[in-house]
């Protein structure tokens, strides 16, 4: 079976951030494709806050140029929102019954998974593979106060911790506020992204 990482997320905008944990954990692990899921809405953030689906997937696909083990997905975008991984997960088995699918996240989502919706299906039954992430005082905070849910989801046989992960200190809010205050992000995507964004004065 064909082993397929789902890598989440609004990516608004994709960042030369995501493309570097994609593209280690494709080179990295079992995994033989990595699918980037454009999500339409996730459920813990305002949907005023991103760009049209369609500019998001374009930006992706831009991204990725003609990338064979990287691909853009908009499977979600043909779902009920607000988005559910459990239920994306299952459209996906249905689609592609000869391919097996695991999900890949950083630390601070499996940290609050056991939040999720049907999370206990989801981690009994789908490998997930966690990068680090730097955390901020107030998550480190959080964390030591961890409870039961928390502690079953991380020490779970199926959440693989993949080390030496290159994760960079910059997110898609920091690109879009610095680009709203006209600051230079051009380092920060690759660049026909950039130059998509740039023309289309989107974030201004």
């Amino acid at each position: 079976m064909k082993k397929v990482g789902l890598y989440f997320g609004s990516f608004n905008p994709v960042h030369v951030g995501h493309l570097a944990i994609a593209s280690f954990m494709v080179q990295n692990s079992d995994l033989d494709e990595i699918w980037m899921v454009v999500s339409p809405q996730n459920p813990h953030k305002k949907k005023a806050s991103l760009l049209e689906d369609y500019h998001r997937m374009a930006l992706m696909k831009i991204a990725l140029e003609d990338d064979l083990k990287i691909k853009a997905s908009d499977v979600e975008f043909s779902l009920p929102v607000p988005s559910y991984t459990s239920k994306t997960l299952a459209h996906l088995e249905e689609d592609y019954p000869d391919y097996s699918f695991s999900l890949i996240m950083g630390e601070d989502n499996i940290r609050t998974f056991h939040k999720w919706y049907n999370y206990e299906h989801i981690l009994n039954n789908y490998t997930i593979y966690v990068y680090p992430r730097p955390l901020v005082p107030d998550e480190i905070e959080a964390y030591q106060k961890q409870d039961k849910g928390q502690a079953e989801v991380i020490n779970h046989p199926n959440v693989s911790w993949v080390k030496d992960v290159p994760v960079m200190h910059i997110s898609s809010s920091f690109i879009r506020s610095s680009i709203k205050e006209g600051k230079d992000v051009r380092y920060l995507l690759t660049s026909e992204v950039f130059k998509y964004i740039d023309e289309m004065n989107f974030y201004r």
